[in-house]
């Protein structure tokens, strides 16, 4: 599936209004965030910035490289958002950044009031299906590739955020909660994907997804995952969809695509092979879903990989 999302692109300032060549800022205002818009210009290193609230960054354009958690550093580019909690420092370069090629970013300021609200509600009234797993931000899980979905959302919250509206600040606080919600989806989706194998003894999905990735070749069923979960078919739907932000049938539909891009690296295997090796017995359907997945087909992404 495609999973490199990029939100919309900002107007750059214009050089007579830049204060800085590094990092220069925007601030847009509301009751319970702060959107902060960063360029920069000018090649630069060991770049510090901290917030006071949990921040989510979001890259628009170029390059920067990232330090943080005294981790190893990590490039940042765009389509990707990085979850940083609050009082924690940023360390940036920018190894490519001048006139012709600037970043842009988006740092969006969360008060934690408004977070803790999401996550209660959630952890209240939609509880996760396993009874010692919450809501929450993981910041193990801290560099996401964007979804669609989140980079729907970050695009609305962009246009609530610059625009002249009377309830800008109502329709802002829906937006965020949204954003925080699919976050959490995300972040879920990915931490169960690559760490299923070592929770499928506590917990349910990881199991589903075990199933899903060992049984590939063959036709899966909700009914057979929902009866492998101990659940009903509806609560399983539900539940899944809830949980992971995508229905349990398009995420075999997901894992089936992934693993048809990995089989059409083999030259010596044809596309038809490949189609009937992922679980799909159509090789005309096998075709809509690719192009739908990736915008190309299965012959037009084996030709880009020369």
């Amino acid at each position: 599936m495609q999973t490199n999302f990029k939100p919309k692109l900002l107007p750059l300032n214009a050089e007579k209004d830049l204060r800085t060549l590094v990092e220069n800022r925007s601030v847009y205002t509301l009751q319970h965030c702060e959107l902060n818009v960063y360029e920069t210009r000018q090649k630069s290193e060991k770049v510090s910035l901290v917030f006071n609230d949990m921040v989510l960054t979001t890259m628009l354009r170029g390059k920067k490289v990232m330090h943080l958690f005294g981790a190893e550093q990590f490039d940042y580019l765009p389509g990707e958002s990085v979850i940083v909690p609050d009082h924690e420092e940023m360390v940036i370069d920018f190894p490519d950044a001048d006139n012709q090629n600037p970043t842009q970013c988006i740092a969006l300021a969360v008060q934690a009031g408004l977070l803790q609200d999401t996550l209660q509600l959630l952890n209240e009234k939609y509880p996760k299906v396993e009874k010692d797993d919450n809501w929450k931000i993981d910041l193990s899980c801290f560099h996401l590739q964007n979804t669609s979905e989140i980079t729907t959302t970050i695009d609305r919250l962009l246009t609530i955020s610059t625009e002249n509206n009377a309830a800008k600040d109502v329709l802002a606080d829906f937006t965020l909660k949204e954003l925080l919600i699919r976050l959490m989806q995300t972040q879920a989706r990915k931490l169960i994907l690559d760490t299923y194998h070592k929770h499928t003894n506590t917990n349910r999905f990881a199991f589903a997804v075990e199933y899903i990735k060992a049984h590939m070749h063959e036709e899966i069923t909700i009914d057979k995952l929902s009866n492998l979960c101990y659940m009903s078919k509806p609560n399983f739907f539900r539940c899944f969809k809830r949980e992971f932000g995508i229905s349990p049938v398009d995420f075999i539909i997901q894992e089936r695509i992934k693993a048809a891009k990995k089989m059409l690296m083999d030259m010596n295997a044809t596309i038809s092979q490949v189609c009937y090796a992922v679980g799909i017995n159509n090789l005309s359907y096998f075709f809509k879903l690719f192009k739908r997945a990736e915008g190309v087909t299965p012959n037009e992404f084996r030709k880009s990989l020369n």
